[in-house]
């Protein structure tokens, strides 16, 4: 398993818990700071799934990346 998935596991589900508190007690700054944490863990987690699949599918991965870059250079030209 890729260790942003983990991390990123790991931040979200700490932000779930920061947000928690901060909505026992009121503090909306920690529980800010909780959703911060949630959504960054949450594109950790996202960066490592995305990871995980251009390591397991390395040619579909480069087309795809070959046809972006070919529709985004004809919208701009």
């Amino acid at each position: 398993m890729d260790t942003n998935r983990v991390e990123g596991t790991a931040r979200d589900f700490g932000g779930r818990a920061q947000e928690a508190v901060g909505n026992l007690s009121g503090d909306t700054r920690t529980q800010a700071q909780g959703l911060y944490n949630q959504a960054s863990g949450q594109a950790q987690q996202a960066a490592g799934q995305f990871s995980d699949l251009i390591k397991s599918q390395p040619i579909v991965s480069t087309l795809v990346a070959v046809a972006i870059g070919y529709v985004l250079g004809r919208l701009t030209a």
